[in-house]
């Protein structure tokens, strides 16, 4: 949810956090520095995350209210990152964060962890993001580290010339254990996408690499980067993702979506590739063959 209001001639001169309160009494002093500290507060559609800055008549107020359990930090040490050269980092996102900066969020995002890693190594570009992971996927990312590398790796996006392989896990079995889903994918909602005929050209390689306990581990491997790609053509086979409940899934402790891992080749010609494990809640739903997979990869 997002409040917006602006300053008048009584509240003019005053501190943001002081001014914020008597806009939107509703929230606590507690929670408006919060918001600020997280970068949900916006002064006249520029970014401040300074609470006592001073406001004057005229400018609007924009705050980004978010659950505080959403409140995490998130950073990333050297011997935790998936991969790193001169050119790109790789990092797993876990599931629940978001990849990038939102209208409520900047602290605690993957972009924002990354951003501080960069920095903290005396890099003076800030995190790229090319690629993104729903909030409800867990995984690998790769960011790169400047400006050439960006240009480089979104263009190896764009002609699909990055392969990524995902882990899905599903109720029920496939009748066959490979086929491919190609579909064109549209918006059919505020947050939900479908196969439609007038929509952008989506194809999906699926691929069963498990079954136990009820559930059927499938690796996807989308030849197009469509948002919701994955998520959609699964569940137009019939096998929507368990825990993906906005797209038939059955419920579950998280959406169990996981990018196993992406592979490019660099501009020297050298395989850059990144792999990521699964978590804990992942993995105790999982078959055993596609644990015996990941120890084997």
């Amino acid at each position: 949810m997002i409040l917006t209001d602006r300053v008048n001639a009584e509240l003019a001169g005053m501190r943001l956090d002081d001014a914020a309160k008597a806009l939107f009494p509703q929230l606590s002093k507690g929670e408006i520095k919060r918001i600020v500290d997280w970068g949900g507060c916006y002064l006249s559609q520029v970014l401040v995350r300074v609470a006592s800055r001073g406001v004057k008549e005229g400018d609007e107020i924009a705050l980004g209210v978010m659950e505080p359990e959403r409140c995490i930090e998130l950073a990333y040490r050297k011997e935790q990152l998936l991969y790193e050269d001169k050119d790109f980092v790789a990092v797993y996102k876990a599931d629940g964060f978001n990849s990038q900066r939102t209208p409520y969020q900047l602290k605690g995002t993957v972009e924002y962890a990354v951003d501080c890693y960069l920095k903290g190594i005396g890099l003076r570009d800030g995190a790229r993001v090319v690629h993104r992971l729903d909030r409800g996927t867990s995984g690998c990312m790769f960011f790169p580290k400047h400006k050439q590398a960006a240009t480089f790796i979104s263009k190896l996006l764009k002609d699909g010339k990055v392969q990524k392989t995902y882990w899905a896990l599903v109720s029920g079995s496939p009748d066959e254990l490979q086929w491919s889903v190609n579909a064109p994918l549209g918006k059919v909602s505020k947050f939900r996408y479908g196969v439609a005929l007038d929509g952008k050209p989506a194809r999906t390689l699926f691929q069963v690499v498990g079954e136990g306990r009820g559930v059927t581990a499938v690796e996807a491997k989308p030849l197009t980067g469509r948002t919701h790609q994955i998520r959609v053509h699964l569940a137009h086979s019939g096998f929507p993702i368990i825990g993906d409940e906005n797209y038939g899934g059955i419920p579950a402790s998280r959406m169990m979506l996981h990018c196993r891992g992406m592979r490019f080749i660099n501009a020297k010609g050298k395989i850059v590739e990144a792999l990521a494990p699964v978590d804990g809640e992942f993995a105790l739903a999982a078959p055993e063959e596609l644990l015996e997979l990941q120890g084997a990869g």
